[in-house]
């Protein structure tokens, strides 16, 4: 056997990366997230969580216990700037502060969010907030997530639901489904922007369609996660 000699590149100080706990049902999270950062100069490193085949409140809160696990899963040779944690409604049911203080049990990071508690600092920054809210949940979800929306000081009176917990069905809802759901709601004159809650709902192509009609923003779970990430992660 032979021992090469080798060198070590230096760490970019400018390329420090952001995390990404992904829920393990999730498909659509990483796959818009490629397009939404395909311009960063820093990694994105991703780790999974356990999570129910149906969306619960039970299934959901089951998540807090493992917070932890997941956020200590991801690369640990550098700190954090951000991290994302990709489940709207279980940040509803676990809370925003009690998820970044999970999270930060076992990772190293500066900042930790969620798509909640993006959603509304997007609506802040737009000076929107009466959300015509879209979700794919069953009831029991939807209710811990619009009391979490009121909390942060955005109604959603104006609601519409998808009717399903089943994730695998979730994911496949057709994008043209999304796009008519969200224009019937969004053409309400008593709302001033859309909202389309679920990591694993297909919002990417389904935004640009939805905001023409009715011309008033539309926001989504990922693209609120991706401008907060990348917010927080330009602001330290």
């Amino acid at each position: 056997m032979t021992v090469i000699p080798y060198t070590l590149d230096a760490d970019d100080p400018k390329a420090t990366p952001m995390g990404l706990i992904v829920l393990q049902t999730d498909e659509t999270l990483e796959p818009e997230f490629s397009a939404y950062f395909s311009d960063r100069a820093y990694p994105i490193h991703v780790s999974r969580i356990p999570s129910g085949i149906e969306v619960t409140t039970d299934s959901l809160a089951e998540m807090e216990t493992a917070l932890p696990a997941a956020a200590g899963l991801l690369p640990s040779a550098r700190p954090y700037r951000v991290v994302g944690y990709g489940c709207t409604s279980a940040s509803s049911v676990i809370g925003s502060d009690r998820v970044a203080q999970l999270v930060k049990q076992t990772c190293d990071t500066v900042e930790v969010t969620n798509p909640l508690r993006a959603a509304a600092a997007c609506a802040e920054d737009l000076g929107v907030s009466k959300f015509a809210l879209l979700s794919p949940y069953i009831e029991e979800v939807n209710v811990p997530l619009r009391r979490a929306f009121a909390q942060n000081g955005i109604s959603t009176d104006v609601f519409g639901t998808f009717g399903e917990a089943e994730e695998a069905k979730v994911v496949r809802i057709s994008g043209q489904s999304v796009i008519d759901a969200a224009t019937q709601l969004g053409s309400d004159p008593s709302v001033d922007a859309v909202f389309l809650s679920c990591t694993n709902l297909r919002t990417l192509s389904a935004i640009p369609e939805i905001r023409a009609r009715i011309g008033k923003p539309v926001l989504s779970s990922n693209q609120s996660l991706a401008w907060h990430m990348k917010t927080l992660n330009n602001a330290n």
